[in-house]
């Protein structure tokens, strides 16, 4: 009688490859807006601050 050892599956490398560059969506994340938010509100402060 043989005993049979079933290995796991091996691991797909490009799976990982992919989750270490934090792959997902293509959308810029949250920092992204918020810098963009930022950065118009004191474009826009500064504009009234010309304003006679």
């Amino acid at each position: 009688m043989k005993i049979e050892i079933k290995l796991p599956r091996p691991r797909n490398p490009m799976a990982m490859a992919a989750r270490l560059r934090r792959a997902g969506s293509h959308r810029p994340d949250g920092r992204t807006q918020r810098q963009r938010a930022s950065r118009a509100l004191r474009c826009q402060l500064n504009e009234m601050k010309h304003i006679p």
